[in-house]
């Protein structure tokens, strides 16, 4: 089973339309709809915005649905020259840039518990993701992304934030999701279409390009369900 988390529904829109024969299940006051695409069984999720709402979203489909792999599909701002609004990136990495326990002597983004800055995603399954992104028309980029509780749109944020995580991309959902999935030991695909240059500008752009940005997503999630299995199953 292939799991599908977005934290709005302009995300999911595309993806829950192509789905067959869906039931929706409502736990810990998220729906999910468990249907199938190209004979995929299929769970997605909107989980809402943040990152809490993100890790209760995995956490609940993992425990609920065993899914063999989880996507985070949706938009992004860009931390980077060389990612451009609807551009993709597919993130070999994530790391929460709003976690500082610092005071104390730790690096900045460490996670206490597991002790670790940054939550790797699954290799050969973002591999698939990329080709799925090119064969739509796409080069992704692999970035760094960082995740945290605050729509960025300030140019100096975002260099900080660029410069102390070697980070390309900036959402609020991603990392929350890849830490959740590494403590289950679940593989994820975390895969952003950037609405936005998480500057001064972003107020403006991310409501004129998210949708948009959120098709271009959904059309590369809906490529690797279909391609999912085989030597990647």
């Amino acid at each position: 089973m292939i799991g599908i988390i977005a934290a709005m529904e302009t995300e999911l829109r595309l993806i829950k339309d192509k789905l067959v024969g869906v039931a929706a299940e409502t736990k810990g006051g998220i729906t999910f709809y468990h249907g199938t695409y190209k004979n995929k069984d299929v769970v997605a999720a909107v989980c809402g915005i943040g990152k809490v709402f993100a890790a209760m979203c995995a956490e609940a489909m993992i425990i609920s649905y065993s899914p063999d792999v989880i996507i985070n599909t949706g938009v992004a701002g860009s931390l980077s020259d060389k990612l451009h609004v609807l551009d993709c990136a597919v993130a070999d990495k994530c790391v929460q840039h709003d976690m500082d326990t610092s005071p104390l002597g730790d690096p900045v983004g460490m996670i206490s518990g597991v002790n670790k800055v940054f939550f790797e995603t699954d290799v050969s399954y973002s591999d698939l993701f990329r080709d799925c992104c090119r064969k739509t028309g796409k080069e992704p980029v692999s970035c760094t992304i960082a995740s945290g509780d605050a729509f960025i749109a300030d140019a100096r944020r975002k260099k900080r934030i660029a410069r102390r995580f070697g980070a390309s991309v900036c959402d609020m959902e991603s990392a929350a999701i890849a830490h959740v999935c590494y403590v289950n030991s679940t593989p994820c695909v975390i895969c952003r279409c950037i609405s936005d240059g998480a500057d001064d500008g972003a107020k403006i752009d991310f409501p004129t390009m998210c949708g948009k940005a959120a098709d271009i997503s959904s059309r590369a999630t809906l490529m690797f369900i279909e391609k999912f299995g085989g030597d990647h199953a």
